[in-house]
């Protein structure tokens, strides 16, 4: 078949950085991220979470091509804020909120076990 091997889609390759930074020549306080090995879900997730700062003027994303596992993250800041300070806490947020959703899946999924046992069983 021609088609990529999948793990080329999401593993690293030797030597290859998660994510690079490229400063904007023409805007002080711009630059581009270059997330490897992600797609439209890290690029919304992260679009978003920037745009909830205050300081944050523009954040988009975009892939160049959909086999090409690559994700350009766009961002402008407020002058006096660097956008590698706005991204570092966009990702500190989202790791928060997603170890926040992870413990209280895993306690429902602890409470409905418990539930489940306490019940009698149906024969």
């Amino acid at each position: 078949m021609n088609a990529p091997e999948r793990h080329r889609s999401y593993q690293l390759d030797e030597g290859q950085a998660r994510m690079t930074y490229e400063p904007d020549q023409r805007v002080a306080s711009a630059g581009t991220f270059t997330i490897n090995k992600e797609d439209h879900t890290v690029g919304n997730l992260l679009r978003m979470q920037l745009l909830r700062d205050g300081d944050t003027r523009f954040a988009g994303y975009q892939l160049p091509h959909p086999l090409e596992h690559v994700c350009h993250v766009k961002v402008e800041t407020a002058p006096g804020r660097a956008p590698v300070e706005v991204m570092g806490g966009a990702v500190t947020d989202l790791r928060q909120e997603v170890e926040l959703l992870d413990r209280g899946f895993r306690d429902e999924c602890a409470r409905a076990r418990e539930e489940a046992d306490a019940r009698p069983m149906e024969t």
